[in-house]
């Protein structure tokens, strides 16, 4: 089907508005998060809204939303080249949103300011839902998710959680420093660490998928069996047994979690002396699974 673009912008319509939804949810997510939980617990989180609340503890009538804007600024012409026009204007529009609901929409409603344990452990898992839902629609937050993203184009196999926990811990160091004592990094990096979790869990694990791996003596017909009954793809290759010398052709096939058992049965109604297993993949592109795009 023909995409729906309006005329002479080249706009897909429908894309930016799924994109928006993903943007206002992730955003409102995200300030609930920082604002409503961290922001009144005395602690800064690791990344440029943790730089954006230090500087608001010194200086309360810059809102945090405006000085993260702000300190984007530079961190966007630095990046530019490395992450593309395409996907620092997404942002863009990800962080305009974002500092709205920071300052503006969720201000509106009574913060919490009680435990900071807590204020840290929900606000960890409230800003990284947010965060997951912003990426998984191809944009961020700016600041040092800008850095992340130059950082995983080079590295693509670290993840972003990863590349997270090793830059915000200077910031959540630093917050430490300024709140006067040792709780503040604790329940920092608690939170960077929550956050992280649910970032990581939301975005690879819903995009994880299973590979399949069969050593038989059936395998030309538990091939075929895959193909027509589970309509996945499959891959054969010889292997040689290192203790036996004995040749034999091995089965690959991916394939998503509800398919598990039923290729289960189909191997073992073939063959019941078959070895299998299966394996996890953070995420799998291709026909059948995600459409790859590049950043443009």
């Amino acid at each position: 089907m023909e995409k729906k673009k309006r005329k002479g912008l080249g706009i897909n319509v429908k894309k930016l508005a799924v994109d928006t939804v993903h943007d206002a949810l992730g955003g409102i997510l995200y300030a609930i998060g920082v604002y409503t939980f961290a922001a009144h617990a005395d602690f800064a989180p690791g990344g440029i809204t943790g730089i954006a609340m230090i500087i608001n503890h010194f200086f309360p009538f810059i809102p945090i939303g405006l000085m993260t804007l702000l300190i984007n600024v530079p961190v966007i012409i630095l990046c530019y080249k490395v992450l593309g026009k395409g996907f620092l204007l997404r942002s863009l529009r990800s962080m305009v949103i974002g500092a709205l609901f920071l300052d503006i929409v969720v201000p509106m409603f009574p913060y919490y300011q009680d435990n900071p344990l807590l204020a840290a452990l929900f606000g960890g898992i409230l800003s990284g839902a947010g965060l997951a839902i912003i990426y998984l629609s191809g944009s961020s937050t700016g600041g040092t998710d800008f850095l992340i993203m130059s950082v995983r184009k080079r590295i693509p196999h670290m993840s972003i959680g990863t590349i997270t926990l090793a830059i915000d811990g200077a910031v959540i160091v630093a917050g430490g420093f300024v709140f006067g004592n040792i709780n503040a990094v604790l329940y920092g990096v608690l939170m960077t660490v929550a956050s992280t979790l649910v970032i990581d869990k939301l975005m690879y694990g819903s995009g994880a998928r299973k590979m399949l791996l069969v050593i038989s003596d059936e395998s030309e017909k538990i091939a075929q069996r895959i193909s027509n009954e589970v309509g996945r793809g499959v891959t054969l290759f010889k292997a040689t047994g290192a203790y036996t010398g004995k040749e034999r052709i091995v089965v690959m096939c991916f394939c998503s979690k509800r398919e598990i058992t039923h290729m289960r049965s189909i191997v073992y109604s073939i063959d019941a002396n078959a070895m299998v297993t299966f394996s996890t993949v953070d995420e799998a592109y291709g026909l059948g699974f995600k459409p790859f795009e590049e950043d443009q």
